[in-house]
């Protein structure tokens, strides 16, 4: 027999809220029903897998919880009494003998009808929003999500993907100016933001630009977590934003998105192997299109060439680069690997691209970091040790870096003589890097 499901396509007020104090926890449905099994006193209780089904049903607005024993496990686990948690207006409870398959026992439809619980749930949306603002916290999502839910029903819930596009080239800037991770929260909201447009039927062409816009975000929250040495969630977030990238049929995406995580894994403990493999791929995905994404892989092949010592290599790398960006800009990027790669094959050049990319880069940026590191990498590797020591110590000190800091830091650390090790400014420095 088919579960019957409720036809309105309206999603019930308790489904809303049982969902928001789920996602407020940042709980999953299977994290939410290990909870409710805990508060269940029943040696016959399903497994977790079949509980999730059973919330997800219930987050849907399908079905309507009256199973007394389910009803007290919820308010058990979130720690909200009973009578407030379930406080919907009374519905007719379906015979006895026609009971769903696959519902628990006691489960009916739900005939939802907005109402006086939706203006509660409004109310007091409205006051937690105000509450965040006066305390000058972030602006809780699910708030606003229950305020808005009224426009959102007279709107059709339509899917803008123009508006989605441009949150992600936002985002794609503030990475660059905003603390390293202080984007994490609010790019992993849109992110699942985004997984609950893409669970519902969509036109094809709506289907693949919301994927664009899954891949972009999963990708830019990748390497948020690899700045903050996340690195297993990183590596998850990575796999998605590939795969979400590879179905939505954007080639140019799919070259960023591999090469983005090749740039972020050279800075990393990764093996070089994987940076390069993922680079390779990128350039040949790209079958020849100049591309950022491609300029980013051309900029880790000559990176990982450089460390191991091919200097040959290192230039072709950058030759490569140099042709991508004459085609679509991006010179303050050529300059800054430019900067680093001649540094560390020892190649004059390396002072005159530094000073071509600070001249193009704004204090306080990432990008910034990055170079100020790799002139003191510089000043140390001339051995002008005080005055390297010093510039990075600076740097470190202004503010949390990202991953490629440390590694540059690394370097610096590495360069130093024996009797320069045990200098203040050296030990200093190595204890503000020796966490990640």
């Amino acid at each position: 027999m088919a579960k019957a499901k409720e036809t309105s396509p309206e999603l019930p007020a308790l489904g809303r809220r049982l969902r928001a104090e789920r996602e407020r926890r940042g709980w999953g449905r299977r994290t939410m029903a290990r909870h409710l099994l805990d508060h269940i006193d029943d040696r016959q209780k399903p497994s977790h897998v079949t509980v999730a089904g059973y919330i997800k049903n219930w987050e849907a607005g399908e079905v309507r919880i009256t199973d007394p024993r389910y009803r007290a496990a919820y308010a058990a686990a979130l720690g909200i009494p009973e009578d407030e948690l379930f406080a919907l207006p009374n519905v007719p409870v379906s015979p006895p003998g026609t009971a769903m398959e696959g519902l628990p026992p006691g489960t009916v439809m739900e005939s939802h009808t907005p109402g006086l619980w939706d203006d509660e749930m409004r109310r007091r949306a409205v006051l937690e929003l105000l509450a965040a603002v006066t305390a000058g916290q972030a602006v809780p999502s699910d708030a606003l999500e229950t305020i808005f839910t009224g426009v959102e029903r007279v709107l059709g819930a339509r899917t803008d993907v123009d508006e989605w596009e441009r949150v992600v080239a936002e985002y794609d800037h503030l990475v660059s100016v905003r603390p390293v991770g202080s984007l994490i929260n609010d790019m992993a909201t849109d992110v699942a933001a985004v997984g609950r447009i893409l669970d519902r039927p969509l036109p094809p062409a709506v289907s693949a630009g919301m994927l664009r816009v899954s891949a972009g975000l999963s990708g830019l929250l990748a390497a948020q977590f690899e700045d903050v040495g996340q690195r297993q969630a990183a590596r998850m977030t990575w796999s998605m934003a590939r795969r979400a990238a590879d179905a939505s049929g954007d080639r140019a995406l799919r070259v960023w998105v591999r090469s983005k995580e090749a740039s972020m894994a050279r800075w990393s403990d990764r093996p070089p192997a994987v940076a390069a493999e993922l680079a390779d791929e990128a350039v040949h995905i790209a079958g020849g299109t100049p591309c950022m994404g491609v300029a980013q892989a051309h900029a880790v092949q000559a990176s990982l060439a450089a460390r191991r010592g091919d200097v040959a290599g290192a230039n072709k790398a950058l030759q490569a680069l140099e042709e991508v960006t004459e085609q679509g800009g991006g010179q303050r990027y050529l300059h800054l690997n430019e900067a680093y790669v001649h540094t560390l094959t020892h190649d004059r050049r390396a002072g005159a691209a530094l000073s071509r990319a600070l001249d193009l880069s704004r204090p306080g940026t990432v990008g910034r970091k990055e170079l100020d590191l790799i002139q003191a990498m510089g000043l140390v590797r001339e051995r002008e040790i005080n005055a390297g020591l010093q510039h990075a110590l600076t740097t470190v000190q202004g503010g949390p870096l990202p991953a490629s800091g440390f590694h540059i830091v690394g370097h610096i650390l590495h360069d130093l003589p024996p009797s320069a090790r045990t200098l203040p400014a050296a030990r200093e420095l190595r204890a503000l890097t020796a966490a990640v």
